[in-house]
């Protein structure tokens, strides 16, 4: 059973996994998608496991950071799916964050799992936190993808 606090969105695209895969883990380009955020990686490329990088949202000095570090790195490859989870570091926004990339027919399957907690928001919270984070995040992967979204938000 998965946590209330699971944030779960399922897409289905005609682009390769590579090329899905490129773009998802692409972490500087996600601020381009997500409101007043802007990304900033620590480590040198390529990204690896113990990958670092923090996004901060807000404006000026009322911001929030998000520092998150790579502990799953798996490309895609012909035999298998790609795999990315990452954990978020910080003292504010909790939790994690998992992409999977797969074949699917003609194109690919794309599962972005994301366990989101703010520190302080008491856990009675988690449906709205769960709502909001599902419409940010399905925006975010529609704009990183490029494309119409086909598929469910789940």
């Amino acid at each position: 059973m998965t946590p209330m606090s699971v944030i779960r969105i399922v897409r289905h695209t005609r682009m390769s996994p590579d090329e899905v895969w490129r773009r998802l883990t692409d972490w500087e380009r996600h601020a381009g998608h997500v409101p007043l955020t802007r990304t900033v990686v620590l480590t040198p490329p390529p990204t690896h496991v113990g990958t670092r990088f923090t996004a901060r949202t807000g404006l000026g000095r009322a911001g929030v950071d998000d520092p998150m570090e790579v502990v799953r790195w798996e490309p895609p490859t012909s035999a298998r799916p790609g795999r990315c989870r990452l954990e978020k570091r910080g003292r504010v926004v909790l939790g994690w964050v998992e992409i999977e990339v797969r074949p699917a027919g003609a194109g690919t399957r794309i599962l972005w799992l994301e366990d989101l907690r703010v520190r302080g928001l008491p856990r009675i919270l988690d449906p709205l936190t769960v709502s909001a984070g599902r419409l940010l995040f399905g925006r975010a992967l529609t704009g990183l993808l490029g494309e119409n979204p086909r598929g469910a938000h789940r």
